[in-house]
């Protein structure tokens, strides 16, 4: 499941373990495409936390996280931003990524 997140959910899914979090918005062509990806993985990788904040209703957690373009994937480990990425992907290559950078 892929919580939908504001300023306090935020910090509590990132707070521990790994957590992704997909910066969208509705009008967003590419967002469109890479939400049903982000459900998919949110199914499968469940030692990941999933997600999204709509860059339009929180401002404030896209400025602070320099979110200039949409979307944005960024992944939190222990409530630190690990890595990120701008774009979307397919399935595998963001299952990829994220496994890369939790080490497997």
């Amino acid at each position: 499941m892929v919580a939908d997140l504001d300023s306090e959910s935020f910090k509590k899914h990132t707070a521990t373990g790994w957590a992704l979090v997909d910066f969208w918005a509705p009008w967003c062509g590419p967002c469109k495409m890479l939400g049903p990806v982000v459900d998919e993985l949110s199914k499968e990788m469940k030692d990941v936390k999933f997600g999204k904040v709509n860059v339009d209703e929180q401002e404030e957690l896209a400025t602070k996280f320099s979110v200039s373009s949409i979307p944005t994937i960024i992944l939190f480990h222990d409530g630190e931003l690990a890595d990120q990425r701008v774009g979307a992907g397919t399935k595998s290559s963001l299952k990829s990524w994220i496994s890369q950078a939790m080490g497997e």
